[in-house]
Formats: structure tokens, sequence, C-alpha cells
């Protein structure tokens, strides 16, 4: 198993922002959290990172215990995650954005790239070239010479995305992923989830965007106030009496 979560409770002031929470993710599937606002979605994704620690529960990686870990020793476990809100190197061009993300795996290091230490060079290239592959799967090939800051927000937002995946992680943790793209954008972005799927790589996402999520996730885990009330299939969770009222207060089904 990559992700096993298991009785993650964390409370803000005497409020549970989640409770006794426990879900599964294998490799190469995709585990969509989605609930209303403030269900608790973001603060179990950075419970998860190390950001937050939980005051009972577990959070296992391949079977080693997350929780106590700093967040670049969880990050060095393969765990790379985007936000809500866009952390880009605005003064850097999209290319360089991406092999940024690539450096995380490389031999030689973020800081040690900007010196001519020797095998640099043929490291340098390699990366480059993943990263422009990349770029061009994710549909911003014309754009890798432009500076992160030119690009319109939901190509932005397709960047971050594709930075994060440059580190090649076991398991992406995506926040909010289809916010602000045309619908254009998000198909491009839930054909690449699917295809990365296949390459064995395993996604955790939050998303409003139903379509996105019942296209995309194999299972999808749905809180409410911090609860778990559901987890199933898009197909089981479309028609589940419980996320219906969570989410429309009535009898009628998902989209």
């Amino acid at each position: 198993m990559l992700l096993e979560l298991s009785g993650v409770t964390k409370h803000f002031g005497g409020i549970a922002a989640v409770e006794d929470i426990r879900f599964e993710v294998t490799e190469g599937s995709i585990l969509a959290l989605i609930g209303p606002n403030g269900a608790g979605k973001t603060t179990l994704f950075n419970i998860i990172t190390g950001a937050l620690s939980p005051e009972k529960g577990s959070v296992r990686i391949k079977g080693r215990e997350m929780v106590g870990l700093k967040p670049f020793q969880i990050a060095s476990a393969g765990i790379t995650r985007t936000f809500q809100n866009l952390q880009l190197f605005s003064s850097m061009t999209v290319l360089e954005n991406v092999m940024a993300g690539a450096y995380l795996r490389s031999k030689k290091g973020f800081i040690r790239s900007f010196f001519s230490f020797p095998g640099n060079c043929r490291e340098e290239k390699r990366i480059r070239e993943e990263s422009l592959i990349l770029l061009d799967e994710i549909g911003l090939g014309s754009s890798a010479g432009l500076l992160a800051s030119e690009l319109p927000f939901g190509k932005q937002r397709l960047l971050e995305i594709a930075r994060a995946l440059a580190s090649d992680p076991a398991l992406v943790l995506l926040d909010e992923p289809a916010a602000g793209l045309n619908p254009a954008e998000t198909e491009v972005l839930t054909g690449y989830l699917k295809k990365l799927k296949t390459k064995g790589t395993a996604m955790v996402l939050i998303e409003h965007d139903m379509q996105t999520v019942m296209e995309a996730a194999d299972k999808i885990v749905v809180l409410n106030f911090g609860q778990m009330i559901a987890e199933g299939t898009p197909a089981e969770i479309r028609t589940n009496p419980d996320v219906i009222k969570a989410y429309l207060g009535e009898d009628e089904k998902i989209a």
C-alpha cells in the first residue's frame, strides 16, 4: 500500500477539523477528496505533508510512519503537492520552473546545478529535455520560453502541476487543480492525470469540479464538518444519499 491514513484527528480550538479519518491509496490510482468548504480537506493535505501534526492517528507511506517527520523528510519519501494559491517562480521562465522541480530528484541537486561541476552539463541537458517533454504533454510546450508571470492564470495552474510532477513523485497531492481552468484546459488536465495513472503515479486531489472528479478518480472520499461520510467509486458516490444531502440538501443526483 502506498498511502495509509488511520484514525487521523486534528482539532483547532476545540473544533474538530478532521476526526478519525482513514483511507488507503494504492500505487497508480487517483483518489478524490471532496466535500463542502470547511470540510477539512486542506487540513488533511497539510497533515499528510507534515505542515501540521495530528493529535491522533497514523500516516504511512509504503509502511513507513510519516507523523513526526519534517516536511522535507516527507518530500524525500516521494511526496509532492500543489496549493490553492499559486506558488510559482514568477521571474523564471516556464521551462525553468519545471526544471526546478526536476532538480529535486537530480543527483547534483538544485544548488549544485548552478555551478560547473563535472557531469552537470549532461545532467542539465537530460533535465531540460525531460522538462520540455512534460510541458508538451500538459499543453505548455509553446510557452517554454515565457516568464511564468506572463502566462494567464489557467496556464499558471497547469505549470504548477507540471513542476510538481517533474520530480517524478510516488504520490502527488493536487489542491483544486482545475480551479481557474477553462473547459479546454480542464480536458487537457483530466487526460493528463489519466495518463500519469497508467505510468504508476498515484494522486490524491481536492476538487470541486465534479466532472473532473467523476472522470478521473478511481475512488472518492467525502468529508463534511471534518467527518468522513462516504467512500466509494464515482458511481457509488454519485447516488449516495448522505453525499447528496451534504452538497444539495435534497434528493438529487450529483453530476
